[in-house]
Protein backbone atom coordinates (compact mmCIF):
# COMPACT_ATOMS: atom_id res chain seq x y z
CA UNK A 1 0.00 0.00 0.00
CA UNK A 2 1.31 3.41 -0.93
CA UNK A 3 1.22 6.22 1.62
CA UNK A 4 1.10 9.83 0.54
CA UNK A 5 1.94 12.71 2.81
CA UNK A 6 -0.98 14.89 3.69
CA UNK A 7 -1.56 18.04 5.72
CA UNK A 8 -4.23 18.20 8.38
CA UNK A 9 -5.55 21.70 9.04
CA UNK A 10 -7.27 22.25 12.36
CA UNK A 11 -9.66 25.11 12.91
CA UNK A 12 -9.14 25.99 16.54
CA UNK A 13 -11.59 28.33 18.23
CA UNK A 14 -10.13 31.51 19.70
CA UNK A 15 -11.63 30.74 23.12
CA UNK A 16 -9.96 27.33 23.20
CA UNK A 17 -6.61 28.80 22.14
CA UNK A 18 -6.77 31.36 24.93
CA UNK A 19 -7.62 28.69 27.50
CA UNK A 20 -4.77 26.44 26.34
CA UNK A 21 -2.27 29.30 26.44
CA UNK A 22 -3.49 30.31 29.88
CA UNK A 23 -2.89 26.77 31.13
CA UNK A 24 0.63 26.87 29.72
CA UNK A 25 1.31 30.24 31.30
CA UNK A 26 0.32 28.85 34.73
CA UNK A 27 2.47 25.78 34.20
CA UNK A 28 5.58 27.86 33.40
CA UNK A 29 4.83 30.80 35.70
CA UNK A 30 4.61 33.21 32.77
CA UNK A 31 3.80 36.86 33.39
CA UNK A 32 1.12 36.97 30.72
CA UNK A 33 -0.07 34.84 27.87
CA UNK A 34 -2.38 35.75 25.01
CA UNK A 35 -3.15 34.98 21.41
CA UNK A 36 -3.20 37.79 18.87
CA UNK A 37 -3.78 37.56 15.13
CA UNK A 38 -2.90 40.97 13.59
CA UNK A 39 -4.98 40.39 10.47
CA UNK A 40 -8.09 39.61 12.51
CA UNK A 41 -7.84 41.38 15.85
CA UNK A 42 -8.44 45.12 16.31
CA UNK A 43 -5.33 47.24 15.86
CA UNK A 44 -3.55 48.59 18.89
CA UNK A 45 -4.63 52.12 19.75
CA UNK A 46 -1.66 54.40 20.43
CA UNK A 47 -0.86 58.04 21.09
CA UNK A 48 2.26 59.71 19.71
CA UNK A 49 4.15 62.19 21.91
CA UNK A 50 6.53 64.58 20.16
CA UNK A 51 8.41 67.82 20.70
CA UNK A 52 9.93 70.29 18.24
CA UNK A 53 11.74 67.75 16.06
CA UNK A 54 9.15 65.97 13.95
CA UNK A 55 11.13 63.59 11.69
CA UNK A 56 10.05 60.50 13.67
CA UNK A 57 6.48 61.78 14.00
CA UNK A 58 6.16 62.47 10.26
CA UNK A 59 7.63 59.07 9.38
CA UNK A 60 5.15 57.25 11.62
CA UNK A 61 2.20 59.23 10.28
CA UNK A 62 3.05 58.50 6.66
CA UNK A 63 3.71 54.82 7.40
CA UNK A 64 0.31 54.63 9.10
CA UNK A 65 -1.33 56.34 6.10
CA UNK A 66 0.28 53.80 3.75
CA UNK A 67 -0.91 50.85 5.84
CA UNK A 68 2.63 49.93 6.91
CA UNK A 69 2.10 50.63 10.59
CA UNK A 70 -0.46 48.24 12.16
CA UNK A 71 -1.93 50.65 14.71
CA UNK A 72 -4.71 53.14 15.20
CA UNK A 73 -3.37 56.59 16.08
CA UNK A 74 -5.75 58.16 18.58
CA UNK A 75 -3.93 61.48 19.03
CA UNK A 76 -0.68 63.42 18.81
CA UNK A 77 0.48 65.20 21.98
CA UNK A 78 3.25 67.79 22.03
CA UNK A 79 4.90 70.28 24.35
CA UNK A 80 5.57 72.53 21.33
CA UNK A 81 2.78 74.38 19.59
CA UNK A 82 2.71 73.69 15.86
CA UNK A 83 1.12 76.44 13.80
CA UNK A 84 -1.91 75.52 11.74
CA UNK A 85 -0.56 75.80 8.22
CA UNK A 86 2.22 73.20 8.40
CA UNK A 87 2.51 69.81 6.72
CA UNK A 88 2.04 68.02 10.08
CA UNK A 89 -1.08 69.94 11.04
CA UNK A 90 -2.57 69.64 7.57
CA UNK A 91 -1.98 65.89 7.69
CA UNK A 92 -3.62 65.54 11.11
CA UNK A 93 -6.60 67.65 10.10
CA UNK A 94 -7.05 65.69 6.87
CA UNK A 95 -7.12 62.38 8.77
CA UNK A 96 -9.06 63.80 11.75
CA UNK A 97 -6.35 62.91 14.26
CA UNK A 98 -6.61 65.17 17.34
CA UNK A 99 -3.58 67.31 18.18
CA UNK A 100 -2.99 68.45 21.75
CA UNK A 101 -0.50 71.14 22.70
CA UNK A 102 0.27 70.96 26.41
CA UNK A 103 2.39 73.83 27.64
CA UNK A 104 4.35 73.37 30.83
CA UNK A 105 3.71 75.69 33.74
CA UNK A 106 3.87 75.71 37.53
CA UNK A 107 0.11 76.05 37.76
CA UNK A 108 -0.76 72.70 36.15
CA UNK A 109 0.43 69.14 36.01
CA UNK A 110 1.09 68.22 32.38
CA UNK A 111 1.31 64.52 33.22
CA UNK A 112 -2.25 64.59 34.58
CA UNK A 113 -3.38 66.11 31.29
CA UNK A 114 -1.54 63.47 29.28
CA UNK A 115 -3.07 60.66 31.35
CA UNK A 116 -6.51 62.06 30.67
CA UNK A 117 -5.85 61.95 26.93
CA UNK A 118 -4.29 58.46 26.72
CA UNK A 119 -6.31 56.41 29.20
CA UNK A 120 -7.93 54.37 26.41
CA UNK A 121 -4.69 53.65 24.50
CA UNK A 122 -2.85 50.31 24.43
CA UNK A 123 0.65 51.81 24.53
CA UNK A 124 2.46 55.11 23.97
CA UNK A 125 5.24 56.07 21.56
CA UNK A 126 7.67 58.87 22.38
CA UNK A 127 8.60 60.11 18.90
CA UNK A 128 11.47 62.36 20.03
CA UNK A 129 9.46 63.68 22.98
CA UNK A 130 11.99 65.73 24.92
CA UNK A 131 10.36 65.54 28.34
CA UNK A 132 11.05 62.97 31.04
CA UNK A 133 8.00 61.01 32.18
CA UNK A 134 8.05 60.42 35.92
CA UNK A 135 7.88 57.07 37.63
CA UNK A 136 4.52 58.11 39.02
CA UNK A 137 3.19 58.69 35.50
CA UNK A 138 4.42 55.29 34.32
CA UNK A 139 2.83 53.57 37.31
CA UNK A 140 -0.50 55.33 36.83
CA UNK A 141 -0.57 54.68 33.07
CA UNK A 142 0.26 51.02 33.70
CA UNK A 143 0.99 50.09 30.08
CA UNK A 144 4.06 50.08 27.88
CA UNK A 145 5.78 53.24 26.68
CA UNK A 146 8.29 53.02 23.82
CA UNK A 147 11.04 55.59 23.30
CA UNK A 148 13.72 56.32 20.68
CA UNK A 149 17.07 57.96 21.30
CA UNK A 150 20.27 58.46 19.36
CA UNK A 151 23.76 57.14 20.00
CA UNK A 152 26.19 59.80 18.79
CA UNK A 153 28.86 60.49 21.36
CA UNK A 154 31.05 57.41 21.92
CA UNK A 155 34.29 59.40 21.76
CA UNK A 156 33.50 61.87 24.55
CA UNK A 157 34.66 61.17 28.08
CA UNK A 158 33.33 62.49 31.35
CA UNK A 159 29.91 63.08 32.80
CA UNK A 160 28.85 66.00 30.61
CA UNK A 161 30.21 65.69 27.06
CA UNK A 162 28.04 68.45 25.63
CA UNK A 163 29.46 71.03 28.03
CA UNK A 164 33.05 70.21 27.00
CA UNK A 165 32.60 72.00 23.69
CA UNK A 166 29.84 74.40 24.71
CA UNK A 167 31.95 77.53 24.34
CA UNK A 168 32.74 76.98 20.67
CA UNK A 169 29.28 76.43 19.20
CA UNK A 170 26.04 78.37 19.45
CA UNK A 171 23.11 76.11 20.31
CA UNK A 172 21.22 75.35 17.04
CA UNK A 173 17.53 74.82 16.44
CA UNK A 174 17.47 71.19 17.56
CA UNK A 175 19.21 69.16 20.23
CA UNK A 176 20.00 66.48 17.65
CA UNK A 177 21.84 69.03 15.49
CA UNK A 178 23.67 70.21 18.58
CA UNK A 179 24.85 66.70 19.46
CA UNK A 180 25.62 65.84 15.84
CA UNK A 181 27.95 68.82 15.68
CA UNK A 182 30.08 67.53 18.56
CA UNK A 183 30.10 63.96 17.27
CA UNK A 184 30.98 65.22 13.80
CA UNK A 185 33.80 67.40 15.13
CA UNK A 186 35.13 64.47 17.16
CA UNK A 187 35.40 62.34 14.02
CA UNK A 188 33.27 59.44 15.22
CA UNK A 189 33.05 56.49 12.83
CA UNK A 190 29.79 54.94 14.02
CA UNK A 191 26.44 56.48 14.89
CA UNK A 192 23.40 54.66 16.17
CA UNK A 193 19.86 54.68 17.51
CA UNK A 194 18.15 52.68 20.25
CA UNK A 195 14.47 51.95 20.80
CA UNK A 196 13.58 50.82 24.30
CA UNK A 197 10.81 50.55 26.85
CA UNK A 198 10.53 53.51 29.19
CA UNK A 199 11.16 52.83 32.88
CA UNK A 200 11.90 54.98 35.91
CA UNK A 201 15.59 54.85 34.96
CA UNK A 202 16.42 57.45 32.30
CA UNK A 203 17.14 55.70 28.97
CA UNK A 204 17.69 52.49 30.94
CA UNK A 205 14.65 50.42 29.94
CA UNK A 206 14.82 47.07 28.12
CA UNK A 207 16.11 47.48 24.56
CA UNK A 208 13.80 46.48 21.72
CA UNK A 209 15.88 47.46 18.68
CA UNK A 210 19.24 49.03 17.86
CA UNK A 211 20.74 50.18 14.57
CA UNK A 212 24.13 51.59 13.59
CA UNK A 213 25.66 53.17 10.50
CA UNK A 214 29.18 54.14 9.54
CA UNK A 215 30.13 57.76 8.95
CA UNK A 216 33.42 59.08 7.63
CA UNK A 217 35.38 62.11 6.46
CA UNK A 218 33.19 62.08 3.34
CA UNK A 219 30.21 63.24 5.39
CA UNK A 220 29.48 66.87 6.08
CA UNK A 221 27.38 68.04 9.02
CA UNK A 222 24.17 67.96 6.97
CA UNK A 223 24.62 64.36 5.80
CA UNK A 224 25.66 63.42 9.34
CA UNK A 225 22.37 64.77 10.73
CA UNK A 226 20.34 63.14 7.94
CA UNK A 227 21.91 59.75 8.61
CA UNK A 228 21.18 60.09 12.32
CA UNK A 229 17.55 61.05 11.72
CA UNK A 230 17.09 58.16 9.25
CA UNK A 231 18.46 55.71 11.80
CA UNK A 232 16.05 56.96 14.44
CA UNK A 233 13.07 56.63 12.08
CA UNK A 234 13.99 53.12 10.96
CA UNK A 235 14.79 51.91 14.46
CA UNK A 236 11.54 53.22 15.94
CA UNK A 237 9.41 51.87 13.10
CA UNK A 238 10.92 48.39 13.31
CA UNK A 239 10.47 48.25 17.08
CA UNK A 240 6.80 49.25 16.89
CA UNK A 241 6.10 46.63 14.22
CA UNK A 242 7.81 43.94 16.31
CA UNK A 243 5.84 44.98 19.37
CA UNK A 244 2.49 44.93 17.52
CA UNK A 245 3.26 41.47 16.14
CA UNK A 246 3.94 40.19 19.69
CA UNK A 247 7.54 39.39 18.80
CA UNK A 248 9.03 41.27 21.78
CA UNK A 249 9.37 39.22 24.94
CA UNK A 250 10.69 41.03 28.06
CA UNK A 251 12.53 38.85 30.57
CA UNK A 252 14.69 39.21 33.66
CA UNK A 253 15.16 42.82 34.78
CA UNK A 254 16.05 44.73 31.64
CA UNK A 255 16.32 42.38 28.69
CA UNK A 256 14.15 41.39 25.76
CA UNK A 257 14.00 38.59 23.23
CA UNK A 258 12.81 39.72 19.80
CA UNK A 259 11.69 36.83 17.62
Amino acid sequence: MDFFPCMLVLQVQRKQMNEDLLDLSKMFNAVKSLVRVPSVDPKYKIALLASKQDHCLVDLLHAWQDGKLPVQISSVISNHDKVGNTHVMRFLERHEIPYHYLSKSKEKNVEDEILGLVEDTDFLVLARYMQVLSGNFLKRYGKDVINIHHGLLPSFKGGNPSRQAGSVFQFPNSILSFLCFYAFEAGVKLIGATTHFVTGELDGGPIIEQMVERVSHKDNLLSFIQKSENLEKQCLMKAIKSYCELRVLPYQHNRTVVF
